[in-house]
């Protein structure tokens, strides 16, 4: 079976890296490349106008769909896989590559109708830009599925953060220069680039990259049902945008954007660390026939401790945040944002169903609840999007519950975890989420809620929600204590 023929690891006897230490690898490779994110986000915001973020937006919700399509679920079919050959490996990197530069034909080829059903030039040229960034991308992704099923967490941060740090400085330069929204599309391409370069100078993969036709069916046969998941959640994503960009404005489709660009922090701070652990993880619990539901508690206790916590903070102080982050001509987003903070905490628990749904074999079961999720958001967004941002985000709240009840209901059939234990896990992030907002809730009722004392009001509230976060979770014995209490002790 081929083999890296280096790693961080190299000329040392092969270690299996432990759990928790690729969890602590993957949130630090999150953590970092978040910050990165953040600034280059606020100088961006300020560079450029909501129309051109709401341009970029608008394009990059529509090539989302494309881009479900980019290796129909072959780098998963690689992680999950219990007996890998050469022809398997052969037929998802020819399923990648293949589908790269044929979805880099069909972007090219929609670029001048896309903008002119938008009645926006300048989505044609962010569209041409994006078409070269799919060609490259299964040079990217192929080696790192490997990276990612080989569970080699540390050359895969070194790798994202060699990304970030490109994606930053090309963002702000371009966006200086006067490029307008294609500056985040050539940073786009420009990051691809690089983590094709530095998978090559650190890990130097030597793997089977002859394309095959045999295997190809197996692959896509696997790959199939998650890829219509994706597709369908990536609707439910961009759906908002789409349509305010063309019922309403390009304006109100960019203040969504950074209303949902402020909520979706939690997605990159904590559920994309988690879930690059995740799948490797319970595949590993499922094929070595161990329990996935205790597993799954734990898991649910970890992340909705974190998240109803960031939510509920971000529910008391979106005005600071807003401003501080972006500036003052995004004042539109801040309702919005309070909006979808409570529907995304509601969400929380079902996003933590996905991996081990997956894991466990059920990947037709969760292509039907997502069926079901996507249709409750399709018609929350049309009529939301009829009236206002913060209707829009109201019934995007309602959608979010019933999802949810839907993913739980699955998980518990699938999983067999106790309802008690859930609850228990539930109730100790509930205290996490009380403790969090205590002092910042008061702090903003003294100043007021759209307080012009705005760094004031941020610094008393972050640094008391801290400290009631870090209290609420030692009086609870909470998963997220345990898991820094071991943390500190290695």
């Amino acid at each position: 079976m081929p083999e890296f023929k280096k790693s961080e690891d190299a000329g040392k006897p092969a270690k299996r890296m432990t759990t928790r230490k690729a969890l602590a690898l993957s949130f630090l490779d999150r953590y970092s490349g978040l910050v990165l994110h953040t600034l280059s986000a606020m100088v961006v915001a300020r560079l450029l106008t909501p129309g051109e973020i709401g341009v970029y937006s608008v394009t990059m919700v529509l090539l989302g769909f494309v881009a479900t399509f980019r290796d129909l679920g072959a780098g998963q079919y690689l992680v999950q896989q219990k007996e890998l050959t050469p022809e398997r490996i052969r037929a998802t990197w020819s399923v990648q590559l293949g589908l790269g530069l044929f979805l880099a034909l069909i972007i090219l080829s929609a670029a001048s109708p896309a903008s002119m059903f938008y009645n926006e030039p300048r989505m044609f040229e962010v569209m041409l830009v994006l078409a070269l960034n799919f060609a490259i991308t299964p040079f990217l992704a192929f080696p790192y599925a490997w990276l990612a099923r080989d569970m080699r967490f540390g050359t895969i941060a070194v790798i994202r953060f060699s990304g970030s740090l490109v994606h930053a400085s090309a963002a702000i330069g371009l966006a200086w220069a006067g490029y307008g929204p294609v500056s985040l599309a050539w940073a786009n391409a420009l990051t691809t680039l690089s983590g094709v370069l530095a998978i090559w100078l650190l890990a130097r993969p030597d793997m089977p990259w002859k394309p095959t036709f045999r295997g190809i069916s197996e692959v896509v046969s696997f790959g199939g049902k998650l890829t219509l998941t994706s597709l369908m959640n990536t609707l439910v994503g961009g759906a908002p945008e789409l349509v305010l960009g063309k019922v309403q404005s390009m304006v109100e489709a960019g203040q969504f954007s950074r209303a949902q660009g402020l909520v979706s922090m939690f997605q990159r701070l904590v559920m994309d660390a988690v879930n690059a652990v995740a799948l490797p993880y319970f595949a590993k619990q499922s094929r070595e026939a161990k329990s996935l539901g205790s597993a799954f508690i734990v898991a649910m206790e970890l992340v909705t401790g974190l998240g109803w916590a960031f939510f509920a903070g971000i529910g008391i102080l979106a005005y600071p945040a807003i401003h501080i982050l972006y500036g003052d001509q995004w004042g539109a987003a801040v309702d919005p944002a309070r909006w979808l903070a409570i529907a995304c905490a509601i969400t929380i628990p079902s996003a933590t169903c996905y991996a081990p749904l997956i894991a466990a074999g059920a990947a037709t079961e969760t292509m039907k609840i997502t069926m079901l999720a996507t249709l409750l958001t399709l018609g929350a967004t049309v009529l939301g999007a009829q009236a206002d941002l913060v209707s829009l985000s109201q019934l995007l709240m309602v959608a979010a519950s019933i999802t949810s009840l839907l993913w739980l209901r699955l998980a518990r059939e699938q999983l067999g975890f106790s309802v008690a234990a859930l609850c228990r896990c539930w109730l100790k992030s509930l205290c996490l989420a009380i403790g969090t907002i205590a002092i910042p809730l008061v702090t903003v009722m003294q100043f007021g809620w759209r307080s012009p004392d705005i760094y004031i009001t941020t610094l008393i509230s972050v640094s008391g929600g801290a400290l009631g976060f870090f209290v609420a979770a030692y009086a609870t014995k909470h998963q997220v204590w345990i898991e820094l209490r071991k943390a500190i002790k290695r």
